[in-house]
């Protein structure tokens, strides 16, 4: 049985929802709320298993919300109920910690849809918005990518890998046919620009970026 909690501004939304939701066997409605403080304050009682948020609420919105929420519960389970068929709104409620977005546009089967995989941990966007949401998405990817790349040189990256793969100094000036000097400035110039000040560091960073393979 999922334990579903609604939060909403508007009394007979929220019932008629409920009545909606509950004509499914494996959902029960355990509370609601109407501003956004009444929210935090029921879901930290309640612990339901899907919280379902609007955007816009009295006194919190619900971006803050959910922040809050899963400040306090990182593993709370929240979808995002709301009329704004927008991007950045979507964006705006992954980034709070959400794992889903539909639209009050949305048809109840969508809806319970969403519910039911948020509940197993798995992302849920309304179709309207999904693919300029994914292509967002991807979009963010890429910048991350290139800036990460774009940090340091290629030379540099070279010499990460073999920082990072175990190689001494002297060894990555005879693999690469440079002075040790060389080596120990590149060295040096990388920590800097990373912001890290040990071989343990790099290493981290090497695999992370997917410089070197564990």
């Amino acid at each position: 049985m999922i334990r579903a909690f609604i939060a909403d501004d508007h009394l007979m939304f929220r019932q008629g929802l409920k009545t909606l939701l509950e004509k499914n066997s494996d959902i029960m409605v355990i509370g609601e709320a109407e501003t956004g403080q009444e929210t935090i304050r029921e879901v930290e009682k309640l612990k339901p298993d899907v919280t379902i948020l609007d955007v816009g609420m009295p006194g919190l919105n619900g971006i803050e919300v959910a922040r809050r929420i899963k400040k306090v519960f990182p593993d709370a389970k929240i979808l995002f109920l709301s009329m704004h068929a927008d991007v950045f709104f979507s964006m705006e409620a992954l980034k709070s910690g959400a794992l889903g977005y539909v639209l009050k546009e949305d048809s109840i089967t969508q809806l319970v849809d969403a519910i039911r995989a948020v509940n197993c941990g798995k992302l849920f966007i309304s179709p309207v918005l999904e693919e300029p949401v994914m292509k967002r998405l991807l979009q963010i990817a890429r910048e991350s990518y290139d800036t990460s790349s774009n940090v340091l040189t290629e030379r540099e990256k070279e010499i990460l890998q073999l920082i990072a793969e175990g190689m001494t100094n002297q060894s990555i000036a005879e693999s690469l046919c440079i002075s040790v000097t060389t080596v120990d400035t590149h060295r040096k110039n990388i920590m800097s620009k990373l912001g890290i000040h040990s071989v343990a560091g790099l290493v981290k960073y090497a695999i992370k970026h997917k410089i070197v393979t564990v």
